[in-house]
């Protein structure tokens, strides 16, 4: 049995309101609670929900549990809705609106989430769509909130939530989509700026896009050579779909593809690009950059390059240098370096 993070364990210690006979949980996290829920409801209905591949990945060894990741939330005629409250609002907002679209007209809604993740803010959100909230418990830097008499949606529409942004870098000028919860959600980040600015010229050939958040690098890329085909991998539905968005708007040759890190990366590429992914919360965490970095060799062709950019405090070069022999630092601020193996 995996522990409990504190959310979890906040839900369980009110294991009355947990019961009901089509139960809906979204964003969960990989812990134990989904295998506790089943305990205390042995005979209903779950389904789990979540944009992130990787936990959908890990509920799918859980028993009788339908596991749903995707961009929107598939299913319908929940009673209860158990929903783990995210760090990016209106994300949030989004996300709520999906889950009024997919109730029972009587259904209720338990809302939890750590006190830093902006949870304390959610009756203030949601007030204009529900007769009735209470905070019903809260503990270890967490709170949990019971809304009833929801305003259902008739139906929920991702485009609504379409957010269009214009990126002009080196010489090339494109329209980009993203949607809320997408890394840098409406603009061109930084990083991924000076990246572009330096990026490698390549003839032709596969390209992959690790990372992919709105499709930006591969977009930037296939206009500047329409003869690139490119695979574009992340982690989040939410990036996959903005990304599929993005490339069809500007015509450029590629897919998106869920993945965690590179486990469902298939082929050799003529040139891997990223702005690679390195905090999961406050601490900042290498796992997700360290596995790429050390399995991105095995997909690149004899000539194939490997171009990263990254703050300058990350610890990459060392890794770079027991992966690939030896690396080039192709640009550097005071803030990013480029890097190519």
């Amino acid at each position: 049995m995996s522990a409990l993070t504190n959310p979890s364990s906040l839900l369980l210690r009110n294991s009355a309101n947990l019961m009901a006979d089509s139960i809906l949980v979204v964003n969960f996290v990989q812990d134990g609670f989904l295998s506790q829920l089943r305990q205390l409801n042995p005979n209903s209905k779950i389904s789990a929900f979540s944009y992130n591949h990787a936990n959908g990945e890990f509920a799918k060894n859980i028993n009788s549990i339908d596991v749903c990741v995707s961009h929107e939330i598939a299913g319908q005629h929940f009673d209860l809705v158990i929903y783990y409250y995210p760090k990016a609002k209106p994300e949030a907002l989004m996300t709520l609106d999906n889950i009024r679209a997919v109730i029972n007209p009587d259904a209720e809604l338990l809302v939890v989430g750590e006190n830093k993740s902006g949870v304390k803010s959610i009756e203030k959100q949601f007030s204009s769509h529900c007769e009735y909230s209470n905070k019903i418990d809260s503990a270890r830097h967490c709170a949990l909130y019971l809304f009833t008499e929801i305003k259902t949606l008739a139906e929920f529409v991702i485009t609504r939530y379409h957010k269009q942004f214009n990126v002009d870098v080196a010489g090339v000028s494109f329209n980009a989509i993203s949607v809320p919860g997408v890394f840098n959600h409406g603009e061109l980040d930084g990083g991924t700026k000076i990246l572009l600015e330096n990026a490698p010229v390549i003839k032709s050939g596969n390209v992959l896009d690790f990372g992919c958040g709105a499709g930006l690098i591969a977009t930037f890329l296939g206009l500047k050579n329409p003869a690139l085909n490119f695979t574009c991998t992340d982690v989040s539905a939410l990036a996959a779909y903005a990304t599929t968005q993005t490339l069809a708007l500007n015509g450029v040759n590629g897919s998106a593809l869920l993945s965690d890190g590179l486990a469902n990366v298939t082929g050799k590429f003529e040139l891997i690009i990223s702005n690679p992914p390195f905090h999961t919360g406050i601490a900042t965490d290498y796992t997700v950059a360290e596995q790429f970095l050390s399995g991105a060799k095995q997909h690149l062709t004899k000539q194939g390059k490997l171009t990263i950019v990254a703050n300058c405090f990350l610890k990459y070069p060392p890794i770079l240098e027991a992966q690939f022999g030896s690396y080039q630092v192709v640009h550097k601020t005071n803030k990013f370096s480029v890097y190519s193996s």
